[in-house]
């Protein structure tokens, strides 16, 4: 992958898109058909590949969106927004009778954020909805949902994944929970074809039966993966691959609301290692993406570009007294 911050690597954010509707403050749900006056709602495409999707093209990421919406104003509505951040949103395919995928999050005052979920068209993407000859010209591509997409998991997912490595790409995989509960049995055939696998520890811990993060990160790249990181929320994340191990903490910052959070995390770090970064230095740009994104309502706050995302880490990243 290219160094040069002139060519933007072309990307594909495989998975789950989801129209999240989000409001804020929400710490008491009325039960009575009443009007309650809060400060802020917004709309924003989310999930571990739609949220992805925005937050590489902020980056400076040239991003294909592919997924499913249904034929509904919903799904409309997602590609519409994708677009106007820049993202092609042309792999996104119509699924005849399902709704697009949709959530509803009611964030309180401590930014802690309950959720109701319409499932819809994300079940639906199957293999043959892959644009496979597009997928065969990206630098990175990044499946996001693995044990929430069955018409993907198992074969399809392995084939996916094989196909984009064995065109030159960089393959990234991420989790939205752990769907199923032969997640990792239905997953570790692909897991070889993964160069960098970034679950958060909730995942981990389901998919391995490991308490320790470190413990199943280790497990899940022992089981094929060529680099796990895992996503820690406060505590920061914790990495492993042929070149070692290495624990980096949070950057401290405001959090209004962590929905996202994780999707910038691999944001960043698939950007960083397309500027020719190493893992532990693309965590890094992971950390300061996800912090920027806990800081406003939404999964796509916060996050405004890459020079800006560089500057924020320069100046907050905790260990930089002691870098030459």
């Amino acid at each position: 992958m290219t160094g040069d911050r002139e060519k933007a690597p072309r990307v594909a954010c495989v998975g789950i898109y989801i129209l999240d509707v989000l409001g804020r403050a929400i710490d008491v749900l009325p039960t009575t058909q009443t009007a309650v006056i809060i400060d802020e709602i917004r709309m924003t495409v989310a999930g571990t590949a739609g949220g992805t999707a925005v937050d590489l093209a902020r980056l400076g990421a040239d991003v294909l969106a592919v997924g499913a919406v249904g034929p509904d104003n919903v799904g409309a509505f997602v590609r519409t927004l994708l677009q106007q951040e820049g993202v092609d949103a042309g792999g996104l395919v119509v699924k005849a009778g399902q709704p697009t995928s949709a959530t509803m999050l009611p964030i309180s005052s401590a930014g802690v954020r309950p959720a109701w979920h319409v499932r819809g068209a994300n079940a639906e993407l199957g293999r043959a909805d892959l644009p496979w000859d597009a997928l065969a010209d990206v630098d990175v591509l990044h499946y996001g949902g693995v044990s929430a997409l069955p018409g993907l998991d198992g074969d399809a997912s392995r084939e996916l994944l094989s196909y984009a490595r064995a065109h030159g790409a960089i393959t990234t995989a991420d989790c939205l929970g752990v769907k199923r509960t032969d997640a990792l049995a239905t997953f570790a055939a692909s897991l070889p074809h993964v160069d960098v696998f970034m679950p958060n520890r909730d995942e981990v811990a389901r998919l391995t039966g490991l308490s320790s993060p470190q413990d199943g990160a280790r497990a899940l790249r022992n089981l094929g993966a060529h680099a796990v990181i895992v996503k820690m929320d406060a505590d920061g994340c914790f990495g492993v691959s042929a070149e070692g191990e290495f624990s980096l903490p949070a950057i401290p910052g405001p959090v209004v609301d962590s929905t996202g959070c994780g999707d910038a995390f691999c944001a960043g770090v698939i950007r960083g290692l397309t500027l020719g970064r190493s893992l532990e230095e693309a965590a890094w740009l992971g950390i300061a993406s996800g912090t920027l994104t806990a800081g406003g309502l939404g999964s796509d706050a916060g996050l405004r570009d890459l020079d800006s995302t560089l500057a924020f880490l320069a100046d907050r990243r905790p260990d930089r007294a002691e870098r030459p």
